[in-house]
């Protein structure tokens, strides 16, 4: 079967790119299923332009906020005539089981109509200003803004940025993932059929290196938003800085996920599995760090074995409906996470399950393994003679479904490690205890912290990280907010009389007059 071509969307429309072809490749076959068109730097300074323009003429950024709204609310409508396709797609190039992508991508739908609700019934404020004056406050939108979305979750990252940035007024450039490009670029015909106007909403696909940097170092770019590694986002921000742009970044990450005594076991390893296992581990609140209070530590590991063991036997083909987890992206991210497991094997840390990349034919359905980049769920411990916190992986995000499992026997001491971390993005934490919930959690040092659960994403619920893991957050109303910025109007309404008598700084009699 031959190779799809797709296509740059730019002013509404599908356009040849001037740089080289990007090969697309199925994860779990490594087969290159697409190519596609990579902008060059005068392409990035065509597609600004355009934005520029369209944004200046008012169409869409002056446009009466029902009017987005309702755009916003068309768009959901069509997305979710388009499921299965994009579905498919989503498949096909991150190697994730399509059981995921049918609970993600219909989920898309709730940040569109999120943000038109918001922008209908979205309250301004008047300020309690002093004197006989009336001041009001409106948010308008920052002009030309670029996004940069990863290749974990193309469309759910995607669709979370670009909701509140349409819903603020602005023109919006989308480069994704090299390694996964093509369901952003059927975003483009989505939102054309929606009533977007052309030049408001554009996707061009090429290498950070190259595209992403023309990108984001062009002047007239108002606004960045990142999702990716710490790396990449600090060198982002410093060019954001030096353009006195705007900036958000969404970067690594290192969840440590505290279980303590008064928890369900149960309960909390089916947890930890969701929250470590989910996406292949290719998630930044990834649960990567298992901190297990020492009286249940033993059973736990057990528990935790037999499930990692269950999930590794019930690997196959991603579109097998029973499959339960898929490939890691590429043979360079399966050679980090094999790189970090080795480097805590050779420490002398217990290797409780996986540890090898997976071969021949799977036992769920026969699918050839060898074919793509598959690694199975990995627990490693402290042993004898070695301790986790030693190791590279204790700190080191390795992207991958691979954890390590400590004890504690105090919660000041869990905390220690729970905090022992540049990163600071999701956390959880495990127990029935309410006040030992409160505790604890108050004492997290991360954006993000789920009590009893992991991983819940809500457009509502603010999404960020502190330390190492980013600047900002994306979600709720904090993230239309980042995408708009203030405009305050005051209306002096005192009579003629009444400015005559004290608005007259210069007069020739001046009395008590006003200042400020």
């Amino acid at each position: 079967m031959s190779a799809t071509t797709y296509k740059m969307w730019v002013a509404g429309s599908e356009r040849s790119g001037r740089a080289e072809m990007i090969p697309v490749e199925n994860p779990a076959t490594g087969i290159v299923f697409a190519h596609c068109h990579a902008a060059s730097t005068e392409d990035v300074a065509d597609a600004v332009k355009v934005a520029h323009e369209t944004f200046t003429s008012g169409v869409w950024s002056k446009a009466d906020r029902n009017t987005r709204a309702d755009v916003l609310e068309r768009a959901a409508a069509l997305l979710t005539d388009r499921l299965s396709e994009l579905i498919d797609l989503e498949v096909e190039q991150t190697g994730r089981v399509i059981r995921e992508m049918k609970a993600q991508v219909p989920s898309l739908v709730r940040w569109f109509k999120y943000y038109a609700a918001l922008i209908r019934t979205e309250e301004r404020a008047v300020l309690p200003t002093t004197g006989l004056l009336h001041n009001w406050i409106e948010r308008k939108p920052l002009g030309v803004v670029v996004q940069i979305t990863p290749f974990n979750h193309p469309l759910l990252i995607a669709v979370k940025k670009l909701a509140p940035a349409l819903a603020g007024g602005n023109s919006v450039i989308v480069k994704p993932s090299e390694l996964t490009p093509t369901t952003t670029i059927l975003l483009g015909k989505v939102l054309k059929e929606a009533g977007l106007p052309d030049g408001v909403f554009s996707v061009l696909p090429g290498y950070g290196a190259s595209t992403g940097k023309a990108l984001v170092s062009h002047p007239l770019v108002k606004k960045i938003d990142v999702t990716g590694g710490t790396p990449s986002g600090r060198a982002i921000g410093a060019i954001a800085g030096a353009n006195l742009a705007h900036f958000t970044a969404e970067l690594g990450g290192k969840a440590p996920v505290i279980v303590t005594a008064q928890a369900n076991v149960d309960l909390a390893v089916n947890g930890v599995c969701f929250g470590s296992f989910i996406a292949s581990g290719q998630t930044c609140v990834a649960a990567t760090r298992i901190i297990v209070e020492c009286s249940i530590l033993p059973g736990f590991v057990q528990k935790l074995k037999s499930k990692a063991i269950s999930v590794e036997r019930r690997m196959g083909a991603p579109t097998n409906a029973s499959s339960m987890m898929g490939p890691l992206i590429s043979a360079k991210q399966l050679d980090t996470v094999s790189t970090l497991v080795t480097d805590a094997v050779s420490r002398g840390l217990t290797l409780v399950t996986g540890g090898q990349r997976m071969s021949g034919p799977s036992q769920l359905d026969s699918f050839d393994l060898s074919q793509g980049y598959f690694y199975p769920p990995t627990i490693i411990t402290d042993s004898a003679t070695a301790n986790i916190v030693d190791a590279r992986i204790w700190r080191e995000e390795a992207f991958g479904p691979v954890i390590v499992v400590v004890g504690f026997d105090s919660e000041a001491e869990a905390l220690a490690l729970a905090n022992d971390s540049e990163f600071g993005l999701g956390a959880a934490l495990w127990t029935s205890d309410l006040s030992q919930a409160y505790r604890i959690s108050d004492g997290i040092e991360a954006g993000i912290c789920w009590i009893n659960t992991h991983h819940r994403n809500d457009p509502s619920s603010p999404w960020g990280g502190i330390g190492s893991s980013g600047v900002g957050s994306e979600n709720g109303v904090d993230a239309y907010r980042a995408y708009t910025t203030v405009k305050s109007t005051i209306l002096n309404y005192a009579s003629t009389a009444q400015g005559l008598a004290a608005d007259d700084w210069f007069g020739e009699e001046a009395g008590t007059v006003r200042y400020g």
